[in-house]
């Protein structure tokens, strides 16, 4: 069965079903230095580039926090329409901003999760990833304006980002 889910993930993500959303001819830059205990906490998803394993979800949050093991603890839940989702897993702290992260339905498999902003108060924080299928603009609140989007809007751009690709919590999903 396990052999299954790592086929299944690599089928999905050499067949393109999660979106190349990053010119890779643009250098991605993670936060050199980040502060994993001020990151901890509740963040809910302003803006995400569609992604399969996020299908038909609304109101997604995640929650970071310290496990006794040293890594960061992670639990995604987001709204479907047959109820509430969640799903756990840990974030390995490579170098500043720089995760390894793995979660327990998509065994053994760790994928990179990198912080290319964060704002200096941690409210404000910008995902991506090398390949560029993934990425997520997240907050300590559930929404930002149009305003208060202009900076990892920016920050998404600088790594190669197409973020007329992106889609706001309020719409897509």
């Amino acid at each position: 069965m396990r052999n299954m889910w790592i086929l299944l993930v690599v089928a999905l993500s050499a067949c393109g079903l999660n979106g190349n959303y990053r010119d890779q001819d643009f250098e991605i830059r993670a936060v050199n230095e980040f502060d994993v205990s001020r990151y901890h906490g509740v963040w809910y998803e302003v803006a995400r580039f569609p992604n399969w394993f996020e299908k038909e979800c609304r109101a997604v949050a995640a929650e970071y926090f310290p496990r006794p093991d040293g890594l960061m603890g992670i639990r995604n839940t987001c709204q479907k329409i047959d109820g509430v989702r969640t799903i756990e897993g840990y974030g390995r702290q490579v170098q500043g901003g720089q995760f390894l992260v793995s979660f327990t339905e998509v065994p053994p498999l760790e994928g990179d999760w990198w912080v290319l902003y964060v704002s200096p108060a941690y409210d404000v924080a910008v995902i991506g990833e090398p390949a560029g299928d993934f990425g997520w603009i997240l907050a300590r609140k559930p929404q930002m304006s149009m305003a208060e989007l202009q900076v990892p809007l920016a920050v998404l751009r600088q790594n190669g980002y197409d973020t007329a690709r992106l889609w706001l919590a309020t719409g897509g999903g």
